[in-house]
């Protein structure tokens, strides 16, 4: 998927959908964290692409909240 539509995916969910995929994020972040860690990978840039994904929803995150949607 295309960055932009990546964000405007993003950007049509609701809060509650975006902590959903947060929560999803972070999770995927942590399994490839211990993949590292154990040898299982050796893809740093897909760490560096999930750690992006998680600013990416914690601005539109707060962007929602600055405009109280």
């Amino acid at each position: 998927m295309k960055l932009n539509d990546f964000k405007k995916n993003l950007r049509s969910k609701d809060k509650g959908q975006l902590r959903d995929e947060l929560i999803q994020t972070k999770q995927e972040l942590f399994n490839l964290r211990f993949m590292l860690a154990t040898g299982g990978s050796n893809n740093n840039a897909e760490v560096h692409r999930v750690k992006k994904e998680i600013a990416r929803i914690h601005t539109i995150l707060r962007e929602k909240e600055l405009t109280n949607e």
